[in-house]
């Protein structure tokens, strides 16, 4: 597959500096206006949204992990949505060997990790090309999560990302 290909399967990140989720207010209008912010940083960005105390949390029906020197992190399970895929991801990293644990993960951990990618049932597995502005030094994807991607399509049976590549041609 070409690089130009494989950047259509991918994703821009765009964190909303200030915006963080409170217990109170609703989940709903705290997620559109963060979705809003990162749109008017790059049309093309998804949003994450940060927890309480200004941690990363997830995306809008997604969840983001980061992989730094071999080890897959991602946020604590207090603040984000418990998502099939997230689960799936973390049982397949214990299966492959690949050190996996949750973390309270801030901005600055985004910014130093090798790899980075976004769970969820429509997406399955996506990896992250840039997150805050700052291009990722992995090849996309990079070779952690690429194990990880191969595994998830072998456990359901499914080649999602030829299927995705199928559909935008």
């Amino acid at each position: 597959m070409t690089n130009g290909r494989r950047m259509m399967l991918s994703l821009l990140i765009a964190i909303s500096a200030g915006i963080t989720l409170h217990a109170q207010g609703t989940l709903a209008d705290y997620q559109r206006g963060n979705d809003l912010q990162a749109k008017a940083q790059d049309p093309q960005a998804w949003s994450v949204l940060l927890d309480h105390n200004g941690h990363l949390a997830e995306g809008i029906g997604s969840n983001i992990f980061l992989v730094r020197d071999g080890e897959v992190l991602t946020p604590c399970s207090e603040f984000v949505l418990p998502g099939i895929s997230r689960e799936t991801v973390i049982e397949l990293c214990g299966e492959l060997g690949i050190p996996c644990r949750e973390a309270d993960l801030d901005l600055y951990d985004s910014g130093i990790a090798d790899e980075i990618f976004m769970t969820s049932t429509s997406l399955c597995i996506c990896p992250v090309r840039s997150i805050g502005g700052r291009q990722l030094p992995a090849p996309l994807p990079g070779p952690v999560t690429k194990r990880i991607s191969d595994a998830y399509a072998a456990s359901v049976d499914c080649d999602f990302v030829a299927q995705y590549l199928k559909h935008l041609t």
